[in-house]
């Protein structure tokens, strides 16, 4: 199924406006209003998830698959292949699918209830990504990670999966001190789907769950949600 929700969100985003590879979306100020349009009817709207109408129950389903730009969609597939394989392995195919899903809606929606207010769309499946985070560190804390450092000319060093992925969410953490309502990074999203992750797999794995796996690939950063 990892490789099934890339696919599938790579299809969603190709046939979508912000790809630019749909010519009937048109250019210009007509393309960015078809975006601004689509994002809107599929993603996260949060004034409209409590006080519209019941069909925006949804929107935190949809938009998981929708991304708002090539390099918000390649960020967050990099980091679902990475890490998504070796959890999909531990968890099975239906229960990683539910997971997956269940776990992105609910950081959507964690975050549209402490922006209650906020008219922007929010799209993408970061909060879904950062869940695969949290289970994965819970299960292989000990797989080592090939991290690229910006501050050491993107070197790449590799470390424990308990160093890697607490430091990330650490700089979420304080991105997310530092963020503003209007458009941007969702970093709160990021947070509530990786507290999440953790928080499932430690109480539906136990203890006994967690095993010491081969090296594991991996890759630094992400983009948006």
């Amino acid at each position: 199924m990892t490789y099934g929700l890339i696919v599938l969100c790579g299809l969603v985003f190709a046939l979508g406006p912000a790809s630019g590879l749909v010519p009937g979306y048109g250019s210009g100020d007509a393309l960015l209003a078809a975006q601004r349009t689509y994002f809107r009817h599929w993603g996260v709207v949060p004034a409209e998830l409590f006080d519209g109408p019941a069909g925006a129950a949804l929107t935190p389903a949809t938009a998981l698959f929708v991304h708002g730009s090539w390099v918000h969609l390649l960020g967050n597939m990099l980091f679902l292949f990475v890490f998504g394989v070796m959890t999909e392995e531990r968890m099975g195919r239906v229960e990683f699918t539910l997971f997956y899903v269940g776990c992105g809606y609910l950081a959507l929606l964690g975050y549209a209830a402490a922006n209650a207010a906020s008219e922007q769309s929010l799209v993408g499946a970061s909060g879904a990504v950062s869940a695969v985070l949290g289970a994965f560190l819970y299960l292989f804390p000990r797989a080592r990670v090939t991290s690229l450092l910006p501050f050491l000319f993107f070197l790449p060093l590799r470390f424990p999966a308990w160093v890697v992925l607490p430091s990330w969410a650490a700089l979420q953490w304080l991105a997310a001190g530092r963020a503003s309502d209007g458009p941007g990074v969702a970093y709160l999203a990021h947070l509530v789907g990786f507290g999440l992750g953790f928080g499932y797999a430690w109480v539906r794995y136990g203890r006994t769950a967690r095993v010491k796996p081969s090296a594991a690939p991996v890759t630094e950063g992400e983009r948006q949600p």
